[in-house]
């Protein structure tokens, strides 16, 4: 035997060693007599010694009725004891008895007559502490009644994993009667191989090391639901008595088919809340119309479709409305197709910017004619050429495995715009009411932004008009300081940012420097763009030092809607010949002086303004008439192909003449380093030190 094995009832090999209380007998501690024909005590069992308080040489020998019965019952008892040695009948019965310390205890008294070989008559009395016995007597009709009444599966297997006893619970929930369990394994009664392997697997092991499975899950089909899968939680613990030898397993199987389901459907539904929200955030990123469109497809695969399409009407591209009469064609144009695997399904889509006509009879023409959805939850072969755009592309549907189809309509502003068109192949699942649901949802959020996709060329010149009307109009002299600055929008198909500069004169003749850049794009950037410039002059009006405005802008950023925002705030002082300059997460400023190289200011970087909890600090540089300052957002030199240090160096290499005009600088600078495709904004301000007059 294995170290840390336990013996094993049943076993081919008697179990050796001391004998130790291993059973429901030591339990009971039963006490053995034996008595003459007289009445005389010949046999006395230690455990007659502890129930009666003799030992066995002051028992033997006695007459059993002195020591063994209470007096008050002396007269019945020896009555009784002959009946039994005349007749052979035995009895049964609870007396107090007097022990030998005098106390009295109730016991149980079971008598027999015996007759050995010789012909000699014996009596037996098997004696039990009364109490004792009731209590064994309440927990096994507990426990039978409790096994017999429990709502789930118990089961008790040998050593050899056969069953020896199963309550109604499992015999109905396994299909069988309880009596046609015994002495089977359960392999030979479960119609689940795989599951019956995992069982049994389990079991072995529990026999083995004795640690108990809790809660382990399995599935399979029972001979009650053959056509069902059905899902438990299946606890094991091994079985063994009191001297430690292991008797067997005890099962316990709860149905959780009903569990199962509804966390099936609560995770379905997370996840489908989680791909509305995922669509919030992912569906116009940009005001770009292919973009928008790809973004749509890409939310709905694999997640809802195998392959989705979204598909406009031409005329609403073109800035057109549309209206489809019952016999009229739909000319869509194709703007994005996603595939969760390389099927034949996506080689009969259209492809992204093709013009096709649809006639009335297909349909996604149906679906945009009415503006409602169409679904063919189960896709026949007749189906295929109202689906597909072409009868070849009928059959690459066929031969690829299209199974459930369903077109939602792109509605905005009351207007169909075209339809989102979902196929399904390797999902076995055909299209349901609540897909239908979620489909249209999505459907519903993409329109909007395609529906603003589709404008936005037109709106963008106002929204640059806009935005530049809320940056600062400075003169081009202030405070000892001259200024130039620009601000160049992103690309053509990037959203307005919220990149800012302002110059704000203060008393004494200094000046407020201030670059900062709102992380993030669009209406919501611009607007907080707009408010930390607002407080920004609310605050210089103060005479803050750089880093007490820092920490009141960090504290107003973070009460924005959780916006974030970097910001390089400095102060000129002409009298002083210096600039307090202090840094919210901002790319450095550049110091140009005559006659030495440009150099990036060393300015702790500090947190964006809107992280809170971090200190700022205050940068105190000295500035000689001639010198320059240049402050610029990330937009400028940041680029997904270049390293930023390099990027650094082009821009001070840039800086190599001091003595250019200022003008000229900004439009040097943004004409070498900002890239037409980057999808930054642009805030740049170059500040020069003048001669006192």
């Amino acid at each position: 035997m294995a170290p840390g094995e336990r013996p094993m009832a049943g076993g081919d090999e008697p179990v050796r060693g001391p004998v130790r209380p291993s059973g429901l007998l030591d339990v009971l501690g039963v006490a053995s007599v034996v008595l003459d024909t007289d009445g005389r005590i010949v046999l006395w069992s230690p455990q007659a010694e502890e129930l009666f308080g003799y030992p066995a040489h002051e028992a033997l020998g006695e007459y059993a009725a002195r020591i063994m019965v209470h007096e008050q019952h002396l007269d019945l008892v020896v009555k009784l004891f002959a009946d039994v040695m005349e007749t052979g009948e035995g009895w049964a019965g609870a007396f107090p008895i007097r022990r030998k310390d005098g106390s009295t205890r109730l016991v149980e008294f079971r008598n027999m007559r015996l007759l050995d070989d010789q012909g000699d008559v014996y009596a037996l009395g098997l004696c039990a502490d009364q109490s004792t016995v009731r209590q064994v007597e309440r927990d096994v009709a507990l426990s039978t009644r409790t096994i017999a009444q429990a709502p789930v599966g118990l089961a008790v297997l040998d050593t050899e994993l056969r069953y020896v006893s199963v309550n109604p619970a499992l015999a109905e929930l396994n299909g069988l009667p309880a009596e046609a369990h015994l002495g089977h394994m359960p392999h030979e009664l479960m119609l689940d191989t795989e599951a019956a392997r995992t069982v049994e697997a389990a079991l072995r092991a529990v026999l083995r090391t004795g640690e108990p499975v809790v809660n382990r899950r399995v599935v399979g089909r029972t001979r009650a639901h053959p056509d069902v899968d059905h899902f438990w939680s299946v606890s094991l613990y091994r079985l063994e008595d009191t001297a430690g030898t292991v008797l067997g397993v005890a099962g316990m199987a709860v149905d959780i088919t009903e569990q199962h389901q509804a966390a099936v459907a609560a995770e379905t539904a997370r996840r489908r809340l989680a791909l509305i929200a995922d669509a919030s955030t992912r569906i116009g990123t940009t005001l770009e119309l292919d973009r928008t469109a790809s973004e749509l497809a890409d939310v709905a695969v694999p997640e809802l479709a195998d392959v989705a399409a979204v598909d406009l009407l031409d005329a609403v591209v073109e800035g057109r409305r549309s209206t489809l009469g019952p016999a009229q064609a739909a000319v869509i144009r194709a703007l994005a197709v996603r595939s969760a695997q390389d099927t034949g399904a996506l080689e009969a889509a259209d492809p992204p910017g093709h013009i096709a006509h649809y006639g009335p009879d297909r349909l996604v023409t149906e679906c945009v004619r009415t503006g409602d959805p169409v679904m063919v939850a189960h896709v026949r072969e007749e189906d295929l050429p109202r689906i597909a755009r072409s009868p070849e592309a009928a059959l690459q549907l066929g031969r690829a495995g299209l199974h459930s189809y369903l077109a939602v309509p792109l509605i905005a502003r009351g207007e169909v715009l075209g339809a989102l068109d979902l196929k399904r192949i390797h999902n076995p699942l055909p299209f349901s009411e609540d897909d239908l649901l979620l489909a249209r949802e999505l459907a519903a959020r993409a329109a909007i932004q395609i529906d603003n996709a589709r404008w936005y060329q037109n709106a963008r010149d106002t929204a640059l008009t806009l935005q530049r009307s809320m940056l600062p109009s400075h003169p081009p002299v202030t405070g000892g300081l001259e200024v130039a600055s620009r601000y160049q929008p992103a690309g053509a198909g990037a959203e307005v940012g919220g990149d800012w500069f302002d110059v704000i004169p203060l008393e004494g003749a200094k000046t407020a420097l201030v670059v900062g850049d709102v992380m993030g794009s669009g209406i919501e950037a611009a607007t907080t763009m707009g408010r930390l410039r607002t407080a920004t002059h609310t605050l210089a009006s103060l005479d803050l030092e750089p880093t007490r405005l820092l920490e009141h802008l960090d504290k107003i950023t973070d009460g924005l809607d959780h916006s974030i925002a970097t910001c390089v705030y400095a102060v000129h002082d002409p009298e002083l010949r210096q600039c307090r300059i202090a840094n919210a997460g901002h790319l450095p400023p550049v110091r140009v002086r005559p006659g030495r190289p440009p150099e990036l200011l060393e300015l702790p970087t500090g947190a964006p303004l809107g992280v809170g909890g971090v200190a700022f600090s205050t940068t105190t540089v000295d500035l000689v008439p001639g010198d320059q300052l240049v402050f610029y957002t990330d937009g400028l030199v940041e680029t997904r192909q270049h390293p930023l240090d390099e990027r650094l160096d082009a821009l001070l290499a840039l800086l190599d003449d001091p003595e250019r005009p200022l003008q000229e600088c900004c439009d040097l600078l943004l004409r070498t380093l900002h890239r037409p495709e980057n999808s930054d904004d642009v805030a740049l301000l170059i500040a020069r030190v003048l001669t006192p007059a």
